[in-house]
């Protein structure tokens, strides 16, 4: 049975990427990184701004920003780590963006997220319906930036893949 991994990561600021980064280790898995075609910008992440760009994506459920290429070949992964950062204490709308794009069908699908304190809240039950009904959602968890190889070895060796 296929059992290749992909850890697809959004990152603002980077400490979702060195994340990622850790977790393909631990994994040994590929990595994609999902950016924005259109970058954001100090300003379109500034969160205190009601009118930037991040606050009014987040402010509309059916905002998608568009993604800036692709997974080459999403069929040969059977397991899908999927991480960002918590914006609003939710998924940012681009990984909405990304879920969309592919069929997810019989795939694992284990978010990963970064934040400064708060964990994934109900973020999977809102991105479940944005997937295929045979996608399997294994238990995500919020990763530290101190996180190391071992440990994160430790977490996906105990979703039993």
């Amino acid at each position: 049975m296929n059992n290749k991994k992909l850890v697809a990561y959004f990152s603002a600021s980077g400490v979702t990427r060195r994340t990622a980064q850790t977790l393909a280790k631990a994994a040994d898995a590929d990595l994609f990184e999902i950016c924005p075609e259109i970058p954001y910008t100090d300003a379109d992440l500034n969160w205190m701004d009601k009118k930037s760009r991040s606050t009014l994506e987040m402010k509309d459920k059916g905002s998608r920003p568009a993604v800036k290429g692709r997974v080459a070949d999403m069929e040969q992964y059977q397991t899908v780590f999927l991480g960002f950062p918590i914006w609003w204490y939710e998924a940012p709308r681009i990984i909405a963006t990304f879920l969309e794009q592919y069929d997810f069908s019989g795939k694992n699908i284990v978010l990963f997220c970064t934040s400064g304190g708060s964990g994934l809240g109900d973020t999977q039950s809102r991105l479940e319906p944005l997937c295929s009904k045979t996608a399997v959602w294994l238990p995500g968890k919020r990763l530290g930036a101190g996180d190391s190889v071992e440990s994160l070895r430790q977490w996906v060796d105990g979703l039993n893949l």
